[in-house]
């Protein structure tokens, strides 16, 4: 029976690590070069857990992947935005934060399991669907925002981000590195019948 798998490296991605007093563009800069940067290891670690023949596989890659969260949350932890962004800084670092045990609890889970089967409908599996389903909404939110900005040169309606959100230049969030249906990660792939050949 083949699976569906498949990984999150946006967390990963979304924020970079500086330092205060930053303008918007300056933010955005930094947000790219390190999602220049981060975005090969990420996709590497989406397409070993792809290729997994055993939930061996996927604790080994897990585990690298912790690792990786683990750098990611402590530099975007450093990272002072500026202050129109703020809020929505603070809603990847919370995600992130929230995500990196579940990550933990399913690499560990991966490598006690009897097999395929019991990891599927495990808790742990259960958690990373949820997580990938609020991350990839707070993605798509984000960078929607900041396209919406880069064309009109301010978010009408928001009063928590001004008009001055306007130099952002274009930010490459990485929110295609989610899964489609992050609610069928780590499910079986159904059976297919193959038709019997006419007489």
């Amino acid at each position: 029976m083949r699976r569906v798998m498949a990984g999150i490296g946006v967390g990963l991605l979304v924020l970079g690590c500086g330092g205060g007093g930053l303008s918007l563009t300056g933010y955005v800069d930094r947000l790219n070069v390190m999602n220049d940067r981060t975005v090969p290891q990420a996709e590497v670690l989406i397409s070993e857990l792809e290729r997994s023949t055993t939930p061996r596989d996927v604790n080994a890659t897990m585990e690298r992947m912790v690792v990786l969260r683990i750098e990611s949350v402590q530099a975007t932890e450093a990272f002072d935005p500026p202050e129109q962004i703020t809020d929505l800084h603070q809603l990847f670092l919370g995600w992130e934060k929230r995500l990196l045990p579940i990550e933990e609890a399913l690499a560990a889970r991966a490598g006690t399991v009897a097999g395929w089967e019991e990891f599927y409908e495990s808790a742990e599996v259960a958690a990373y669907r949820a997580a990938l389903v609020e991350g990839k909404q707070i993605c798509v939110e984000f960078q929607t925002r900041l396209d919406a900005t880069a064309k009109r040169g301010v978010f009408t309606d928001t009063p928590w981000i001004p008009g001055a959100l306007s130099e952002v230049v274009e930010a490459r969030l990485g929110c295609d590195l989610f899964p489609e249906d992050p609610e069928n990660v780590f499910r079986p792939v159904p059976a297919t019948t193959v038709p019997e050949p006419s007489g």
